[in-house]
């Protein structure tokens, strides 16, 4: 048997491990020990789908639920852009199996075209900024431009 220690943090706090060092697979809880009094409770006991996250993933997810889910705030607090902390979003629902993001190109929605000239190269690049800056959501930017569309 081989035993690993969990790696320290800069918070000291141990991270706990989720994956077997030597084959990777999913590590199951069998002893619980009360630092205190040093009683141990032995079983087999589930981890949580939060166990598997990264450092990263953790201070998302905070910064997404103590920003009361404002991408918005998010990008401020840990000074993304917009584009990334979507992204950062999408990664973390994808890691806590929550939804599935595809993977090849047959499963990618098309996107619809729009006629370039200048002028709507413009715009299309405002709308770009504006998301970075998290001034529009994406949505909103897809209803913009489906009335530009139609309109």
């Amino acid at each position: 048997m081989k035993i690993v220690k969990a790696e320290k943090k800069k918070d000291h706090a141990k991270k706990l491990p989720t994956k077997c060092p030597s084959c990777s697979h999913k590590l199951e809880i069998t002893v619980l020990k009360c630092p205190e009094c040093e009683t141990e409770v032995k079983g087999e006991f589930s981890m949580s789908r939060f166990s598997g996250l990264t450092r990263d993933d953790e201070e998302f997810l905070f910064s997404f639920l103590t920003s009361r889910g404002s991408l918005k705030e998010v990008q401020e607090r840990l000074s993304i852009s917009y584009p990334t902390a979507r992204a950062r979003l999408d990664k973390l629902l994808q890691n806590l199996g929550l939804i599935d993001i595809p993977q090849n190109e047959d499963e990618i929605i098309e996107m619809k075209t729009m006629p370039t000239s200048k002028k709507s190269e413009k715009k299309m690049l405002d709308l770009l900024q504006q998301l970075e800056k998290g001034e529009k959501n994406f949505d909103n930017i897809l209803e913009e431009l489906e009335g530009k569309a139609n309109g």
